[in-house]
């Protein structure tokens, strides 16, 4: 998954991204407002870290500009020093899925965002069974009957998208910026995504058959549950 970083504040910026980037997600960065609208009219983003005091402009804005764009997922935690409740109200009626002031646990900012996925997909817990497969979300791991499935990070990233977007045909451009980030630095002739999809499903026909795993002729890819 892809995260955008929105916060002028460097130190707690390169602090998250080592932090987020240990637990295997994409990470970018935006110190500025019009950076952040430029990088987010782009690209589409897992979760978009929003500080509101930012030297160009109000984070709000960013937030509201985000919202008005079509097709849009992104799920949005405001960080910010501003501890009136108004804000909190006015950022979470704008749009945003959560509200974290400042100073923040990297480790509670991490359970948010794992309740944001749980909700979104409406999940009970951190784990999502295929057939007889189980995906563990939060450590990453992926099981077949108790016994683990060796998957690169990659992979991971590649079944866990595809499984949270059950019974939806994926797109490999969507696939591709989710997993690997910014899409404009991909060269788009590239078959690295169906490469990765192939060893992915070898690894997990070892275990059994997986006709539910499908391919959407030139578009992309759908795991039926």
């Amino acid at each position: 998954m892809n995260v955008l970083i929105v916060e002028d504040e460097k130190s707690l910026a390169l602090e998250m991204n080592e932090f987020l980037s240990k637990e295997g997600y994409i990470v970018e960065h935006a110190w500025k407002k019009s950076s952040a609208e430029e990088k987010i009219f782009v690209n589409n983003y897992d979760f978009v870290l929003l500080d509101l005091g930012l030297p160009d402009g109000d984070g709000f804005e960013v937030l509201e500009g985000l919202k008005k764009l079509k097709n849009r997922e992104d799920a949005v935690i405001v960080l910010t020093a501003r501890s009136a409740v108004d804000d909190r109200i006015k950022g979470l009626e704008a749009g945003a899925d959560d509200y974290l002031p400042k100073p923040f646990s990297l480790n509670e900012l991490l359970a948010r965002m794992h309740a944001i996925i749980r909700r979104k997909h409406k999940l009970e817990k951190n784990e999502v069974r295929v057939h007889d497969f189980v995906l563990d979300i939060q450590n990453r791991t992926v099981s077949y009957q108790a016994e683990r499935v060796t998957l690169t990070k990659k992979e991971f990233e590649i079944l866990n998208y595809l499984v949270l977007n059950k019974n939806r045909v994926v797109s490999r451009v969507s696939l591709t910026e989710h997993v690997w980030g910014d899409i404009l630095e991909v060269n788009s002739d590239s078959n690295f995504v169906d490469v990765h999809v192939k060893n992915l499903r070898k690894k997990l026909s070892q275990f059994t058959k997986i006709d539910w795993f499908e391919t959407v002729r030139s578009i992309g890819y759908r795991v039926n549950i």
